[in-house]
């Protein structure tokens, strides 16, 4: 992170409010963490009524498109824990969104398939993502939505692919991780 001048840092001690955020305006990790918790209060509010929040949102999502097929790669790829995953799978389960159903070429294995009823919801949830996304995006017209969503995945895609290991779901929250078809 970019450290505050001198004068930045006296800003709050009635100098001048503003010069601490203009100290930041060309700090990445400021502006990233901005939009961030933005997005996620918005987002969290949009799937709060979901079992297991965003979570719940990442299962049914990946579900809705068979990916992955089993229960255990399905914890894998969006890097929930085994144990929180069963317990996550039983809500959602509960709430007549998804199944698990015997995998035919591994007894042992669970496939997770989304419900009719949970195809519905997620079309719900992913109209309701889609507003929270132009509320977050509202200070960029048509054009540079479109090229900020570009280059944002290609960074993100960049990322994972230079830290696989890295668990969105136990960092801040981030309803809406996995992609929307």
């Amino acid at each position: 992170m970019t450290a505050l001048s001198p004068q930045a840092s006296d800003a709050g001690a009635g100098r001048d409010p503003a010069a601490g955020c203009r100290a930041l305006d060309t700090d990445l990790g400021w502006a990233l963490g901005v939009v961030f918790r933005s997005y996620c209060r918005a987002a969290g509010a949009a799937v709060e009524d979901l079992p297991g929040g965003h979570r719940g949102y990442q299962v049914l999502a990946a579900a809705a498109r068979d990916l992955p097929k089993t229960q255990l790669a399905l914890a894998q790829q969006l890097g929930v824990d085994r144990t929180v995953m069963t317990y996550l799978l039983d809500d959602l389960e509960r709430a007549g969104l998804v199944e698990r159903q015997p995998d035919p070429t591994d007894r042992r294995a669970r496939r997770v398939t989304a419900t009719d009823r949970g195809r519905e919801r997620l079309a719900d949830l992913d109209q309701r993502l889609r507003q929270t996304e132009e509320q977050v995006l509202a200070g960029l017209d048509g054009e540079e939505r479109a090229i900020f969503r570009v280059l944002l995945q290609r960074i993100a895609t960049r990322a994972e692919a230079l830290d696989p290991a890295g668990d969105g779901c136990d960092g801040p929250d981030a309803p809406g991780a996995t992609r929307r078809g």
